[in-house]
């Protein structure tokens, strides 16, 4: 069977030159741009910019320096090309804080809010998912080009290539989802439901400088300092997963994947070219406080319940953060995040343990907390995994 390959390039940070370098030898080592995307045809760039719009400096979204070398390359084949995501902002352009409508405009590239053209309903014949509604744009594209950013997550533990998918689908129907699939596994499984009907050519990972700790928008930056890509989404994920210190299989959304056989999460299948993964692996790279949740495939089913109920992360308002900007009451599918005069609390009473909230939150204001035993649980998880390195 034909491994699947990732190229791995070291970058030292977002000079243009340097990342223009890089990626042209990240695609050479995979053959050339040109022998995966056809020249004059039409390409859909998928980027990651998280809702509400924020500023590069945060590390939430697919960084704008990166995404702009990866369109030159495009423009040199002579190709159509539509960059976007599905962003929620009370602006009037959602683009502009990101500094991504410059880079667009700089190269003549048209940029759109996906909901701008509205949603088509298609057949998903998921494991969760039967019809989806998602975005006409890639159904008029020969080819999807993925660029997520290398992040924590605090429900699905990383985000990284096949998450970046779900950004296709409407606002309103990502928050549906949320409310529905609870569960990190499950709501894993809806996520590569909605990978598996769009399934990207080519996957370019801005892994420069990633998100670390309670992500995928309240950690902090991370210089990794590197660029993956590869034709197989799901391998890009394995490596930088494995990059930071993960167990690929322990990620619900490539352990997923790889079962349904749309990519390879195992390592040890995964042809790795460019720099040695363990020459450039992040030891002290933080996870989410849920990034223990695979014990769960350890134990007795009938334990699940009550190991689920500990590892559950609930948000909390920090008084002295908090602008008031109400993006957090508006995100919350079952109105748990609540103005009370000056003041917005959670309602614990009302709380699914979602996290649009702190997804939403570009502010720090909501941290997240977790049960005795689930604190103690991760304590020795980071221990094993500090005692892992130094006795290596």
């Amino acid at each position: 069977m034909k491994k699947a390959k990732v190229s791995i390039v070291k970058v030292e940070d977002y000079n243009s030159e340097e990342i223009y370098t890089a990626l042209k030898r990240n695609l050479s080592l995979l053959g050339g741009l040109e022998n995966i995307i056809k020249p004059r045809s039409k390409v859909f760039v998928k980027i990651n910019h998280l809702s509400p719009p924020s500023s590069p400096d945060d590390v939430i979204v697919t960084h704008p320096y990166f995404t702009k070398e990866v369109l030159r390359l495009l423009l040199e084949l002579n190709l159509e090309i539509t960059v976007g995501d599905d962003v929620q902002s009370k602006e009037k352009d959602g683009f502009l804080l990101s500094g991504y409508r410059k880079v667009c405009n700089d190269l003549g590239v048209r940029l759109i809010n996906l909901k701008q053209r509205g949603f088509r309903e298609v057949i998903c014949n998921g494991q969760i998912l039967k019809k989806v509604l998602i975005s006409p744009l890639l159904h008029e594209a020969d080819y999807i080009l993925n660029l997520p950013k290398l992040k924590t997550h605090s429900l699905t533990m990383f985000t990284g290539a096949v998450k970046n998918m779900f950004g296709i689908i409407p606002h309103g129907l990502r928050l549906d989802y949320h409310r529905l699939y609870k569960q990190s596994d499950v709501f894993s499984q809806m996520l590569v439901d909605i990978f598996s009907y769009a399934r990207p050519h080519l996957t370019i990972m801005d892994a420069i400088v990633a998100m670390e700790g309670e992500g995928p928008s309240g950690g902090s930056p991370k210089r990794v300092g590197l660029i993956l890509a590869s034709q197989d989404s799901v391998a890009v994920d394995a490596v930088a997963s494995k990059i930071v210190d993960f167990n690929p299989m322990n990620i619900f959304t490539t352990q997923n994947a790889h079962e349904r056989g749309l990519g390879t999460g195992e390592i040890d299948k995964i042809d790795i070219l460019g720099e040695d993964i363990s020459a450039v692996e992040v030891r002290n790279f933080k996870h989410s406080a849920v990034a223990i949740g695979f014990i769960k495939r350890k134990i007795p089913w009938f334990l699940h319940g009550f190991i689920q109920g500990q590892l559950t992360l609930t948000p909390k308002i920090t008084i002295n953060k908090c602008t008031l900007c109400m993006e957090c009451v508006d995100i919350c599918p079952k109105g748990a995040a609540k103005l009370d005069g000056d003041l917005v609390w959670i309602d614990r009473s009302l709380c699914i343990h979602c996290m649009c909230c702190h997804e939403v939150c570009r502010f720090q204001a909501i941290k997240l907390r977790q049960r005795p035993l689930g604190r103690i649980s991760r304590e020795v998880n980071e221990f094993f995994r500090k005692a892992k390195y130094l006795f290596s």
